[in-house]
């Protein structure tokens, strides 16, 4: 039986900091492991402007503990207002790697996401002719659309028909939960790409419902039914360069979660390594989680993978139940299961 699998040096296309005391608190769950990070943009106020996402990186490259070697990949929150001339010019700096698609209500703190997709259309061209990815929240909003079908429904109203208008745009669909996710990147082998979390490579619905409502399971987009979890563990594990990391760990305090109307994500930074090594494992796929953490998102991207190495050792895990913040304590993901590697 191995005992140590070593790996290029991953890094998460998906990746909340918050701010302030969080961004400090969580950001060492991740340079630990991850090289780079795709950092979401939905703070209060978002990071709408190349002026807003310098000053936001540079509080991360601030908060980086020290020792650490991590690059935070900056984002910008696509809003009906988005001045293409300004997306072009951050892009050409350097300062951004890519632009996120909020549907206005669909997700925390998405209340500036678009509404009106033909309001964006002239961002969406410049994009295009750039060469800077859209990453995409893939829910409708409709509230007549049930929560389980909005993934689906958003990939025929909205995705779709983005893809055929801007033919040249690159896509990452982001967090995909469903087997009609996984079958349409299948189905599509241009200019499109798909992260999957960490999480919804283990959990269900049943996890959230089943014996009573489990808040630190309850994420947006929502776990589906089992099914679905296995044609993502499928996809993950296949080696196809079109699915890659991107944890989505969205770190709160116990505080909001464990509300009436609580908050939505689950903090999965700092055991998303030895969960991923179980889960491959488990499938007989170790010798591709190097392809799903280090190599095909940088491929996605344009980006060279990392020289660096990251090596697991077979051994059981130590992971506190949850983080202390100055904001209060954040629980760790549980993944349901033991784990036996250790990063």
């Amino acid at each position: 039986m191995t005992q140590t699998h070593t790996i290029r040096r991953p890094d998460d296309w998906h990746l909340h900091l918050r701010d302030g005391d969080m961004l400090r608190a969580v950001l060492p769950h991740t340079s630990r492991h991850f090289a780079r990070a795709i950092i979401m943009p939905n703070l209060v106020p978002p990071v709408v402007t190349a002026a807003d996402a310098r000053a936001y990186r540079d509080r991360i490259l601030a908060a980086v503990p020290k020792g650490d070697d991590f690059t935070p990949l900056m984002t910008l929150y696509l809003t009906e207002d988005t001045d293409p001339a300004d997306v072009a010019a951050a892009h050409a700096e350097g300062l951004i790697t890519a632009v996120k698609l909020y549907p206005a209500g669909a997700t925390t703190n998405s209340a500036s996401g678009v509404a009106d997709f033909t309001k964006v259309a002239k961002v969406l061209d410049k994009m295009a002719q750039i060469g800077l990815p859209l990453c995409t929240h893939g829910e409708v909003t409709d509230a007549s659309v049930d929560i389980f079908d909005r993934e689906e429904v958003f990939i025929d109203r909205v995705l779709d028909p983005i893809r055929r208008q801007h033919p040249d745009l690159r896509v990452i669909m982001e967090h995909i939960t469903t087997s009609n996710a996984v079958d349409y990147v299948r189905a599509n082998d241009k200019n499109l790409g798909a992260t999957i979390t960490t999480h919804h490579l283990v959990i269900n619905r049943n996890h959230i419902l089943a014996g009573g409502i489990k808040p630190h399971y309850y994420c947006l987009p929502v776990a589906k039914r089992e099914e679905h979890r296995l044609a993502l563990r499928a996809a993950a594990t296949s080696g196809d360069a079109r699915f890659f990391l991107g944890t989505d760990s969205a770190p709160h305090t116990d505080e909001n979660k464990l509300l009436p109307c609580g908050c939505a994500g689950c903090f999965t930074a700092p055991n998303t390594m030895a969960i991923l090594a179980e889960v491959f494992e488990q499938d007989g796929a170790l010798e591709q989680l190097e392809a799903f953490t280090s190599l095909n998102g940088p491929a996605f991207y344009g980006l060279p993978p990392n020289g660096e190495t990251l090596t697991l050792v077979r051994e059981t895990p130590q992971f506190p139940a949850h983080i202390d913040t100055p904001d209060g304590p954040v629980t760790v993901f549980d993944p349901a299961m033991p784990l036996h590697w250790t990063a």
